[in-house]
């Protein structure tokens, strides 16, 4: 098996260089990841400039672009294009329930999906444990030509900030959601111009059993299944009858 690895922290982030680390000794990989933090960046593609990849270390390569610019130019070919599955991660910080709209991490997951590849986002609750993060990854891809998905799915896979020995195990969950994010932080700039840092994420509103937040919160690596249909099903009949009244 051939692993691309990506994230949105950057290259030289501790937790994409541990899983580099511990995913080689077993596969052949290749790292591409931002120059710099981007986390937050969600789904967005640099279409305003070129880009210019560099390896800056044999199989390790950095973009001056968002998380879904590497992993567009390494499958591309830019880079080789030949891999069997793409991670990304280890991000520092979890990725539950509704991080997934804004997350770099899932993002680059996404993005292999709409190129045709298997792909998995991996995210530690936490900033110590990345090596129980890198085992947890290297165990599912180590299971995974057993697994049978539908192509245009994604694992969103949770750890709890835990070491090895202390997870209670796996649990398949759904997304939870939190509560409305913290309002903006005034901050101060040299020159007196009004700036704020965008406010903090809430705590967990649906952290219910079966849910992501639960999971992690009682030491289960949580692994939910995401696709891209973001359509609310049940809500399109009222609609068709709201429309059909005459709106237009």
């Amino acid at each position: 098996m051939r692993v691309l690895i990506a994230n949105d922290d950057g290259i030289d982030a501790v937790g994409i260089q541990t899983l580099y680390r511990v995913i080689k000794e077993s596969y052949e990989c290749v790292l591409i990841a931002p120059d710099r933090n981007r986390s937050g960046a969600s789904n967005s593609l640099t279409l305003s400039r070129p880009l210019q990849p560099k390896e800056i270390r044999r199989n390790e390569y950095s973009v001056d672009g968002t998380p879904s610019d590497c992993v567009n130019l390494a499958l591309s070919g830019v880079i080789d294009g030949q891999f069997d599955v793409v991670v990304s991660g280890i991000n520092h910080g979890p990725n539950l329930g509704d991080d997934v709209i804004y997350s770099g991490t899932v993002a680059a997951a996404m993005e292999a999906r709409h190129l045709g590849r298997s792909s998995i986002a991996i995210s530690l609750d936490g900033k110590v444990h990345f090596e129980t993060a890198a085992q947890v990854l290297l165990q599912l891809l180590s299971d995974s030509h057993t697994l049978n998905l539908h192509p245009g799915i994604l694992l969103n896979v949770n750890v709890p900030n835990l070491p090895y020995d202390q997870l209670r195990g796996v649990q398949v969950t759904r997304l939870g959601y939190r509560k409305c994010a913290q309002p903006a932080t005034p901050a101060q700039h040299p020159k007196g111009i009004p700036s704020f840092w965008i406010g903090a994420l809430s705590e967990a509103h649906d952290n219910a059993v079966g849910t992501d937040f639960w999971a992690v919160e009682n030491a289960y690596v949580s692994v939910t299944p995401i696709h891209v249909d973001m359509t609310y099903y049940q809500a399109m009949s009222s609609l068709e009858e709201w429309i059909s009244g005459g709106l237009l």
